[in-house]
């Protein structure tokens, strides 16, 4: 596989493992006192974070096919080198094969996610996000659920969105201004004129890569489209993927019910959703989404 196929996933530090009580030493005695406290605990390895098991799942996707490695997760950090150094020997303990980093002393690490060639950036830092997403770039804030693991311990199972995540945010502008018979109206007149690409498109269609790979039957993804339009708005949905030529494995048009007795039935390891908006923002992710969205 050429590297413009492979799937790119960024992850920051904070989201990969639990650094809630170095953070916590961070914002209470300083910078200096973090470092002491991280240096002195180099060979104490960090727990998993609320993106571990996802990051365990895609990069098991790599075992599933013969030849070059069809995903791979790079490490993004605001620590410093040394700081670093126990982030990474906690990688090594785990034994999780990641191996390009950037660690950027304090700094937003955004600018270096299209360096590497991210489809994707997953950050528990907010303000890293709405960077990342300003410079166009598909990126979500990583919310614990506190709930178990997806029903497929295997399986990597992600659930999107449609407006403003898969596709581009002009219909929901619609109706946002001028309400649902406005929308309705706009989607059955516009049926069939596919739907511009929203910021996941192309991680869907990275994704979308890998399971023509394998087939259906022996894919180690599905994916959902869990959205609030109803018929007849589903009918540009469909033609817009079709326009696309990207599978989809289930569609859930669910006519303004909530989202999250279906998110738990389909097992879902992370959602895409736009209804958390951070600092107005089109994108959030909950993790897992056995906890429903707000």
């Amino acid at each position: 596989m050429t590297q413009d196929r492979k799937l790119v996933v960024a992850i920051s530090s904070r989201a990969l493992f639990d650094l809630d009580e170095s953070h916590r030493i961070f914002e209470t005695e300083g910078k200096d006192a973090y470092c002491r406290y991280q240096m002195e605990r180099e060979e104490e390895p960090l727990p998993p974070g609320v993106a571990f098991s996802l990051v365990r799942k895609l990069l098991s996707i790599n075992a599933t096919l013969a030849g070059p490695p069809l995903v791979e997760v790079i490490l993004l950090s605001r620590n410093s080198a040394d700081t670093g150094l126990r982030i990474f020997n906690s990688i090594q303990h785990h034994k999780l094969d990641i191996t390009r980093a950037a660690f950027t002393s304090g700094d937003s690490p955004f600018a270096y996610i299209s360096a590497f060639g991210a489809h994707l950036f997953l950050s528990a830092n907010a303000e890293d996000v709405v960077q990342a997403l300003d410079a166009g770039i598909a990126a979500a804030t990583i919310i614990s659920s506190g709930s178990a693991s997806s029903a497929s311990e295997q399986q990597l199972r992600i659930a999107f969105d449609g407006d403003a995540v898969l596709f581009s945010d002009e219909s929901e502008r619609i109706y946002k201004t001028r309400g649902l018979a406005a929308f309705t109206e706009n989607e059955k007149a516009a049926a069939k004129t596919p739907m511009s690409g929203g910021p996941f498109k192309a991680f869907l269609a990275a994704l979308h890569y890998i399971q023509t790979q394998l087939g259906p039957e022996r894919s180690p993804i599905r994916t959902a489209l869990v959205t609030a339009r109803a018929a007849p708005a589903h009918e540009r949905v469909v033609r817009t993927l079709r326009a696309w030529n990207i599978r989809i494995d289930e569609a859930l048009f669910l006519g303004g019910m909530d989202k999250g007795d279906f998110l738990r039935a389909f097992g879902a390891d992370i959602f895409f959703d736009d209804q958390k908006v951070t600092a107005s923002r089109p994108a959030d992710t909950s993790l897992p989404a056995m906890c429903p969205m707000a």
